[in-house]
């Protein structure tokens, strides 16, 4: 992590913060603030494991965050992402303090963290927070639920489409620093598979792919080309960044 400082309430515009606390009431957010600080997230940075206690909670800004299942012990798989429309660190809202999963940064960018014994404490002091964090955990539920469907019955092009449209609508640009080797555990593919189905969205000219970045370049045509989970999952979210 490159820097953290502490958040000055007065100071910080409403509109780019992360939509759980910008749809706070004022005040209400003004003075949960107070117990935040703005982190630089990197890409690959690991905020926390499996089985190991979970010491902030993290509201990204801009930045993506991965939540992971350990399959086996070299192999992981994405359950759920991350962006400004959510947090991560669900086990500190439904009072546990280890997880039962892994958190990384897939997309780097700006947060807003808050250490778990504040945040238990925000959580009993207000009711507008823990009812904002139930409608989110309740979504994030549901994306989970989905995205285990998805990897089931779903073949590989049309779920990379899925996944670079839920990545694009939580990073709000169309081009962002990816791998093959990370999409393979991203998405439970050999890293063969993800070659396959990203040369054949390369082909049709909806994306393209150079030295570890993609970008999308017919936005309209990859959505066409995504299977039935992305829209599903895009009304259960409200994730969507306009660009």
């Amino acid at each position: 992590m490159r820097h953290a400082h502490r958040v000055d309430p007065a100071r910080t515009p409403r509109n780019p913060l992360n939509r759980i606390l910008q749809d706070l009431p004022d005040r209400e957010r003004e003075r949960l603030l107070r117990h935040f600080d703005h982190v630089a997230l990197e890409f690959g940075q690991i905020l926390y494991e499996v089985g190991k206690r979970v010491t902030h909670a993290y509201f990204p800004i801009n930045s993506l965050i991965s939540l992971l299942t350990v399959v086996d012990r070299r192999r992981t798989l994405e359950v759920g992402m991350v962006g400004r429309e959510g947090m991560a660190g669900l086990p500190l809202v439904l009072g546990m303090s280890h997880s039962t999963g892994g958190a990384l940064v897939q997309g780097a960018g700006d947060a807003l963290r808050i250490d778990a014994e504040s945040f238990r404490g925000e959580l009993a002091r207000s009711a507008l927070l823990r009812q904002s964090l139930n409608r989110y955990t309740f979504s994030l539920i549901g994306q989970i639920s989905r995205t285990a469907a998805c990897n089931r019955f779903h073949s590989a092009e049309p779920r990379l489409a899925r996944w670079l449209l839920m990545t694009r609508d939580r990073v709000g640009t169309d081009e962002f620093r990816l791998t093959h080797v990370l999409l393979a555990h991203m998405l439970g593919l050999r890293r063969e598979g993800v070659t396959e189905a990203a040369g054949a969205l390369k082909r049709k000219g909806l994306i393209e792919y150079a030295r570890g970045m993609i970008r999308i370049v017919d936005l309209k045509r990859l959505k066409a080309s995504s299977c039935t989970c992305y829209r599903a999952l895009d009304r259960l979210s409200g994730a969507r960044v306009a660009l």
